[in-house]
């Protein structure tokens, strides 16, 4: 049985490598490939009548260290500079407004149709708000770089200002002055200790000589994550701050302390670890996308009870969206449709305490909503790919008529 489990997922993982190396040409997102791959794994272990374990236990915690992942890899490949100031801004204000006030009416309508309290109504909404940069940003490689930079950004900003709402939302007994207070100290503390934290890594990537080196580093940081999650601290804050300065180490030439890097050496290190976090987010993405669509049933793809909300939710998070393009003055096509929920809406859905799940919020329309809204994306990229296509070569043509009437008029 031992056996037959590694050769599956060896198989599966090389599967979903060619998903991935494939999904730029064919605009399909890998991760609905890799669910449907593991739906199909899941019908046949049925038919085969094969026992495999239990994956329910295993699924949280992929998630958590995909998560990390995640986020780090999205912080490295963010760059701080004064021409992309203006990018940064529009993005975070279109992460965070969209994410509070699309939490707010969908809780309402949770609070209305299934009588619950507000607070456990926003908690139970803010899984819907968050915009997954999993799916969001290897969807985009095709687009311009404006457009790829601001997914990027605006994806980042989405999952870890949701987090930060969620958090602050589900570990409050009650909301008021003083949770706000104790927030803020929390904030204070983890941005602190990311300081510290990140100086230490740093130096260690800088100055370990041994042939093992990256792997510590990266148990270290998903050991801090964890440990400031244990006293309820915001820690993908540290993820962030520690993720930006690796990313951005050409700004620290100024500050004399840093000079203690060898600067170009430094980067070279920074370049391998950035390529090694990549290679493990790829690895734990797919693994988790499979497992959960190993886990998907049949019945919670084609609960009709949870479509009508589905659709709801669904044309809420896109009239939010086209709102906030148009107010930040952004082009509508393509970036209307890169709105996909994914790992964290997961994560966050499976955080929530049963005492606090509100009935209409369960796993088929989780299941649905990140289905509709990634097929809206790739469906939408595609039309948008093919209609770019079509201007470039009528453009060529236009460019090659210009030409012959240049040439004819010389000749003339």
């Amino acid at each position: 049985m031992t056996t037959t489990i590694i050769i599956i997922f060896c198989v599966l993982l090389l599967i979903a490598y060619l998903f991935d190396l494939t999904s730029s040409k064919t605009l399909i997102p890998s991760v609905i490939m890799l669910l449907l791959t593991g739906w199909i794994v899941r019908q046949v272990t049925n038919f085969l009548d094969l026992k495999l374990p239990n994956f329910d236990a295993v699924l949280p915690i992929f998630g958590t260290i995909g998560l990390i992942l995640i986020v780090l890899e999205g912080s490295l490949e963010l760059k701080l500079n004064r021409s992309k100031v203006g990018l940064i801004t529009k993005s975070s204000l279109g992460a965070l407004f969209p994410l509070v006030i699309l939490a707010f009416v969908l809780a309402y309508l949770f609070q209305f149709f299934g009588d619950n309290s507000l607070k456990d109504s926003l908690a139970n909404a803010i899984p819907f708000c968050v915009i997954s940069s999993a799916i969001a940003i290897p969807s985009v490689r095709d687009l311009t770089s404006g457009d790829r930079d601001f997914v990027i950004y605006e994806s980042s900003f989405s999952e870890i200002l949701g987090v930060l709402f969620f958090n602050f939302i589900a570990l409050n007994a009650v909301i008021d002055a003083a949770s706000f207070t104790s927030f803020g100290m929390q904030i204070v503390i983890i941005t602190a200790v990311s300081f510290v934290a990140t100086i230490l890594l740093s130096f260690m990537l800088s100055k370990i000589d041994h042939h093992i080196k990256f792997v510590p580093i990266i148990l270290l940081v998903i050991l801090i994550y964890e440990v400031s999650k244990v006293y309820h601290l915001p820690a993908l804050v540290f993820i962030l701050m520690f993720g930006l300065f690796l990313g951005n180490v050409e700004g620290i030439k100024r500050f004399k302390w840093f000079q203690r890097f060898k600067l170009d050496e430094f980067k070279k290190e920074v370049h391998r670890f950035s390529e090694l976090v990549t290679e493990a987010a790829f690895l734990i993405k797919a693994l988790f996308f499979l497992l959960f669509g190993y886990l998907i049933e049949t019945s919670q793809l084609f609960n009709f009870v949870t479509w009508m909300w589905t659709v709801l939710i669904v044309g809420l998070i896109f009239l939010f969206r086209f709102v906030q393009i148009k107010l930040s003055s952004l082009p509508v096509k393509p970036l209307f449709f890169v709105a996909p929920r994914g790992l964290i809406t997961i994560l966050l859905f499976l955080s929530i305490v049963p005492a606090e799940r509100v009935a209409i919020v369960n796993k088929p329309l989780i299941i649905q909503v990140i289905l509709l809204t990634t097929i809206i994306m790739m469906v939408g990229l595609m039309l948008t790919h093919k209609e770019r296509k079509k201007m470039e070569e009528e453009a060529l043509m236009l460019g090659e008529e210009d030409d012959e009437q240049l040439d004819e008029a010389k000749e003339e």
